[in-house]
């Protein structure tokens, strides 16, 4: 990437994510997007989407909008969007989650919708685990009819907490009586039967985001998503990771991971597909277990945290794999100090190993 802010495509945008504001509720940076279509989450069912297919409000990038670009329908725009209602009733929609989780949050986004939003949304949320949701589904408002504001820039976004207990696999998206929505996020923690898991024989990725993996702080991500590293598959380009400026100071860049779940690593992988120029010189990762520590504290203390993988050579465009070899043994950990020196791209982190029991 050339120049300070050049985006060239929409995987570019990707970079931009609101995941990057420290200004947005804790539960955005704790806790994992379920409604996210890079792990598998689906809108199923819409009353109505003729301007804007509905899938559209689930994808990964932060909504865009093209001044010029229409389509049959009419303007094409970057979300879920239902016509013009001229009779009773409102328009919703049905998500299928990527996974089953207890919802901590969600945040309804109107980016560019401002003569064409929504004046008030809804949410609820049903547990069916064998299934998409009948007629008969009992369905539980997680959050009560709000009002919602025109798209422009962080007025966009509407945060809700969420405070109902369960696991929830869909939710529906209520809009008053119809109009356009960028963005549905639902923020929460991937249900996992971790007892099993730690019983198994096989290796299990602690970091994954599908596993509740979420990478809560780091000292820069200028052109990144740091949450990019946790995702699924391989990078697509270079702006699908975590890449961060040219450094001009002594030190090096870092993030922080909290894993799904505590445990004893056995391999780590670093990936820095498609970063060829900018990659790390060198990477080193630090570990600790932390019960109940807040993210300030996390950001000094890490820095004290024992090295579990000490620095490593890294090489463009390549897989590095690290197994018991090299990884220090310190038991059960929870959270991960990832160094990138001094600066540079990282694609994907893995961190293969077994949970702990509790």
């Amino acid at each position: 990437m050339t120049g300070p802010n050049k985006i060239t495509n929409n995987q570019d945008l990707e970079t931009m994510s609101h995941h990057t504001n420290h200004d947005a509720p804790e539960f955005t940076r704790r806790f994992v997007n379920l409604a996210d279509e890079r792990l598998g989450a689906e809108a199923i069912f819409a009353t109505d989407d003729f301007f804007a297919d509905k899938q559209r409000m689930l994808q990964t990038a932060d909504a865009i909008f093209y001044p010029d670009k229409y389509d049959d329908n009419g303007k094409w725009m970057d979300g879920w969007e239902s016509r013009r209602k001229r009779v009773e009733g409102h328009d919703y929609c049905v998500v299928r989650l990527a996974t089953s989780g207890r919802i901590y949050g969600v945040d309804i986004d109107t980016s560019h919708f401002t003569g064409n939003f929504p004046p008030a949304a809804s949410l609820e949320a049903c547990y069916c685990p064998d299934g998409d949701p009948a007629e008969d589904t009992t369905w539980i408002e997680i959050v009560a009819p709000i009002g919602l504001r025109a798209g422009v820039g962080a007025e966009a976004h509407h945060y809700a907490d969420v405070t109902a207990e369960g696991v929830f696999t869909h939710v529906r998206l209520h809009i008053y009586p119809d109009g356009g929505i960028a963005r549905l996020r639902v923020y929460g923690r991937p249900d996992r039967d971790w007892s099993k898991m730690a019983s198994s024989a096989d290796q299990v990725d602690l970091a994954a985001m599908i596993n509740g993996g979420v990478v809560l702080t780091w000292s820069d991500a200028h052109y990144g998503n740091p949450n990019a590293i946790l995702a699924p598959g391989r990078g697509i380009n270079m702006g699908d990771g975590w890449e961060t400026r040219r450094r001009r100071e002594p030190g090096n860049e870092w993030l922080i991971v909290e894993l799904g779940h505590p445990g004893e690593i056995e391999k780590i992988i670093v990936d820095t597909c498609h970063f060829k120029g900018n990659y790390p010189d060198r990477v080193s990762i630090q570990a600790a277990y932390v019960d109940g520590e807040k993210d300030k504290s996390l950001r000094a203390r890490s820095m004290f945290w024992q090295t579990i993988l000490p620095e490593q050579k890294m090489q463009a465009d390549h897989i590095h794999e690290f197994d018991a070899s090299v990884i220090a043994k310190l038991g059960p950990v929870s959270h991960l100090r990832v160094n990138s020196i001094p600066d540079g791209g990282i694609s994907r982190l893995r961190i293969l190993g077994k949970p702990a029991k509790r």
